[in-house]
């Protein structure tokens, strides 16, 4: 179930939240009711970006044996291609 809280409960009911959080499910937070920041364990947030971490690597790697350079309008393109599937 998707736990969306004020962010007044981040200092308020913090242990709650922590628990939460701690069973591997993130929570969301508002602020004003509008939707403000989202809260995660530690490994929740390293399983999220450890491959993207892996991918910036690779990318060095490739770009240290390579005089080719692209544009940030084609790597972006190119990115957006991979996402959506085109």
């Amino acid at each position: 179930m998707i736990q969306i809280r004020p962010v007044s409960d981040l200092r308020n009911k913090f242990p709650e939240i922590e628990t939460i959080v701690n069973s591997g499910n993130p929570v969301f937070l508002t602020k004003n009711g509008y939707g403000s920041m989202v809260v995660l364990s530690l490994e929740e947030y390293a399983n999220l970006t450890d491959s993207i971490e892996t991918k910036l690597d690779e990318a060095d790697r490739l770009a240290a044996m390579s005089e080719e350079r692209f544009s940030h309008e084609t790597v972006f393109k190119n990115a957006r291609s991979a996402i959506h599937g085109k």
